[in-house]
């Protein structure tokens, strides 16, 4: 991430990078707000847009003055991201919404807010139920279906199924797009996807949109489930032009958000200094969990075979770095005060649950954890030295932890 630059109206905002679904580094930026976070939200763009679009600029930094800490980013192939555009697809912006998420949730918190205009709204609505973390859903101007973007192109596209790839023009802009993009925006239904969630929505649209028409806005409500709401935007056009109609739109999506999704997030913006030592993990649903330790944060998750979405190791995997990074400590230590010259120490740890060869108990019932390690050393020490660290890597503190009876006591709060 870049250096944090002071911008008015928030308190800080950042340039910043992550790795999207397709592997290509996607361009974001990321608004925090002056004093305590309401929550954290995340924003997708409009298809002809970008995230430096004045508009979608408007609309963050509105969303940011409200007290929502805003991620958005520009995706696949659009504005400063990576990769090709004539190689996207409406399921690739999905996925990259899902990276997207990912990303928030390692340095602040999971989104508990998507904000989606135009086919950005489309987008929001595919993702939600694939985001745990996920309490309400506020589209801007959007189409009911993906499809109805396939009617506002003027091209060719006869020639684009045929070819594999042509260009075509929408509002006044033109693009690449490949064979699979249309493919895709005829089987995409967020319609389908509003079934699946449990959350809040909001639908805002304008009467007059010439773009998106105002029937868009009520298949839409009348697919998703209560709690639901619908806001007329009177006689503003589609890419909200106006600056006043922007900043009305995020003022309120902040206050209905507000009632759905509580301050819970406002802890999770003071990460802890390197001198507290206590570990604090937060869950907002699902496996994801994010974990704060000594001024970092860190994520844990699970497997997709589990559950999980794969967006940080599992709990077991902490543990085995706790091993590995003790004893390649304690390995540094020891080499250190004999004076010895060391270089790199890699330390490899397996675990795993296996069968206590001396139990007697019925299958399944005897499973103890198994830890692997495997340390490697510099060729030029000798037999003697590689015993002598061999034996200290067996006496580390962890190592010991692990060994021993720990005895844990838990308390609940509130």
């Amino acid at each position: 991430m870049t250096a944090i630059v002071p911008a008015a109206g928030y308190a800080t905002s950042s340039n910043c990078t992550f790795t999207g679904a397709q592997g290509h580094e996607l361009s974001a930026r990321l608004e925090r707000p002056e004093g305590p976070i309401l929550g954290t939200a995340l924003f997708a763009h409009c298809f002809t847009c970008g995230k430096d679009l004045r508009v979608e600029r408007q609309l963050t930094r509105a969303l940011t003055r409200q007290g929502f800490g805003v991620l958005s980013f520009d995706f696949t192939g659009l504005g400063r991201s990576g990769g090709d555009f004539a190689d996207s697809s409406f399921s690739a912006d999905v996925a990259d919404l899902q990276a997207a998420a990912g990303y928030l949730g390692t340095i602040i918190a999971p989104p508990v807010l998507l904000v989606g205009h135009s086919l950005g709204g489309c987008a929001v609505l595919s993702a939600a139920p694939r985001l745990p973390s996920v309490r309400a859903i506020a589209t801007i101007g959007a189409p009911a279906d993906p499809e109805h973007v396939r009617r506002l192109l003027d091209g060719d596209l006869d020639a684009v199924r045929r070819e594999g790839s042509g260009t075509v023009t929408i509002a006044g802009r033109r693009f690449t797009v490949g064979r699979s993009f249309l493919e895709d925006l005829q089987h995409s239904s967020p319609r389908k996807a509003l079934a699946d969630f449990r959350g809040a929505t909001l639908f805002l649209h304008a009467p007059r949109d010439a773009i998106v028409g105002i029937d868009n806005a009520d298949e839409l409500y009348h697919a998703a489930s209560h709690p639901k709401s619908f806001v007329s935007l009177d006689d503003a056009d589609h890419l909200l032009t106006d600056e006043s109609d922007a900043i009305y739109v995020a003022s309120v999506i902040a206050a209905w958000a507000g009632r759905y999704i509580g301050r819970d997030v406002e802890e999770e913006a003071q990460p802890t200094g390197y001198h507290v030592e206590e570990v604090t993990a937060r869950n907002h649903g699902g496996y994801f969990t994010t974990l704060d330790t000594r001024g970092s944060r860190y994520a844990a998750d699970q497997a997709l075979a589990k559950g999980g979405t794969e967006r940080g190791p599992t709990p077991y995997d902490f543990l085995a770095m706790a091993l590995a990074a003790c004893t390649s400590m304690t390995l540094r230590v020891t080499a250190d005060r004999k004076g010895w010259s060391l270089d790199t120490i890699e330390v490899t740890v397996n675990h795993r649950r296996v069968h206590a060869d001396d139990c007697q108990a019925p299958s399944g019932t005897c499973r103890v954890d198994h830890f692997e390690q495997e340390i490697r050393l510099p060729e030029s020490l000798t037999g003697d030295q590689r015993a002598t660290l061999l034996s200290a890597a067996r006496r580390c503190p962890v190592h010991n932890t692990l060994k021993s009876q720990a005895e844990i006591t838990t308390q609940l709060t509130t």
